[in-house]
């Protein structure tokens, strides 16, 4: 780790975010192709039962994070054995995630349309597209695993050309199974089980050194419980603190929409700049997954503080940039993103906000991966929870006195909980590497 330098934190960071641009896009075609159909039903239909099987899929978000920490740590460790194990183990709770997604679809889809209702024809339409797609579940969650594996190992470019060849293809096949073939909805969905299980292919391509490796024959050590039980911990926390996350932005939306339809838009196409915040700081803070968890496996306490540091330089970096960029331009997006000229002006009204908030979130963004590096889990969930907890308790004082502005308020105070919050532990982290 002493080699660490500028050239392989981009190295890490740039892929990532290239990868994650064409996230966007996918969905944009998607929601073009059946828009193409003439009909609104299509396009609801594709709309709801991705949110539905994205929001199933999500729940094993975990794989990636959690095989990111143990990996990099059994790198700087130089135990090869354990890090094909760490996967080999990621891979199996993967497989029977996508299984048991299977078998219960029918009652995960009814508790999906019980909370997101729909029209009857929507809801037909939905249904036929999510009994197709569902049938990638254990490749799609083995993607997850595979991702975080290789994220440990400082290869995201093997992500982006996974990432590029899954979504391209989709995109491909939508073209072909949509206005040519015209399948609709099951075309849609068709493409993207091709995709995905393609994409976990090349994974599994990538990956192929860890399946001729030791674990598959010392049973012993893919199945020793001490492991696995904390394997199971440390992803039981991060699932609980990606929940506290999620409630959220979830109340977020829900509190919102107490102030009207123009709030509510305006909103929305905020929290879009959100995302694209997100899509830039993720490769930074995979960096520091991978350089914290190989200086803490090599019980390297200088190596983990050059990583932190320099991980640090570039997240807070890119959150001034991003700041800037919306202040300049964040006009020019939200119009881009809305004709109604109500909600542009509203959207305008709250945009010095969205402005702070890549500043403030640098610090979480840049911590969570210091901390799932570290495996150190157990206090991002409860600092999480002490987060939200003062996130909730600031938009309840808040909103009477200032409704939506204070709402804005409470959501940027959550930012800077979950920093500082974090940043408390973090020197107990840093001596605990010895």
């Amino acid at each position: 780790m002493a080699d660490l330098n500028h050239r392989r934190i981009l190295h890490i960071a740039v892929p990532v975010v290239l990868a994650n641009i064409t996230i966007p896009i996918l969905g944009l075609v998607d929601t073009g192709v059946v828009g193409q159909l003439g009909e609104a039903a299509p396009i609801g239909a594709v709309g709801i039962g991705a949110i539905i099987l994205t929001a199933l899929y999500w729940v094993f978000g975990f794989l990636r994070m959690g095989t990111t920490g143990f990996a990099a740590q059994a790198i700087g460790a130089g135990d090869g054995a354990e890090h094909a194990a760490i996967l080999i183990r990621a891979l199996g709770i993967a497989a029977l995630g996508g299984l048991l997604i299977i078998v219960l679809q029918r009652p995960l889809f009814a508790a999906g349309f019980w909370m997101s209702p729909a029209s009857a024809e929507v809801e037909t339409l939905a249904r036929s597209y999510m009994s197709i797609r569902v049938w990638s579940a254990p490749f799609l969650i083995s993607t997850f695993a595979i991702t975080g594996w290789l994220v440990a190992a400082e290869r995201t470019r093997d992500i982006l050309v996974i990432q590029l060849v899954m979504n391209g293809l989709n995109i491909g096949l939508d073209l072909l199974f949509v206005p040519v073939f015209g399948w609709g909805v099951q075309g849609v969905a068709g493409a993207t089980v091709i995709a995905e299980i393609a994409g976990c292919a090349l994974g599994f391509w990538y990956c192929r050194a860890a399946f001729q490796a030791a674990p598959w024959k010392d049973r012993a050590r893919l199945f020793d419980p001490i492991k696995l039980k904390r394997f199971a911990l440390v992803n039981t926390d991060i699932l609980i603190r990606s929940l506290f996350l999620q409630a959220i932005f979830m109340s977020f939306l829900f509190f919102g929409a107490r102030y009207g339809d123009t709030q509510l838009a305006a909103n929305h196409i905020l929290l879009q700049f959100l995302s694209i915040t997100a899509y830039a700081m993720d490769g930074f803070a995979f960096a520091a997954e991978s350089f914290v968890g190989q200086a803490l496996g090599a019980r390297n306490r200088a190596a983990f503080r050059r990583a932190a540091m320099m991980v640090s330089k570039w997240c807070f970096g890119t959150g001034a940039l991003l700041s800037v960029v919306f202040v300049l331009t964040g006009g020019l997006i939200i119009d881009a993103m809305t004709t109604a000229s109500d909600v542009r002006i509203a959207a305008r009204d709250y945009l010095t906000y969205m402005a702070l908030t890549p500043l403030i979130s640098a610090a979480p963004f840049m911590l969570d991966g210091i901390f799932i590096g570290a495996t150190r889990t157990r206090d991002m969930r409860n600092m999480m929870a002490l987060s939200t907890a003062i996130y909730f308790a600031a938009a309840l004082a808040l909103m009477p006195l200032a409704a939506n502005h204070g709402l804005w308020i409470a959501l940027l105070i959550s930012f800077a909980a979950r920093g500082a919050t974090l940043a408390w532990k973090y020197p107990a982290l840093e001596r605990s590497v010895t």
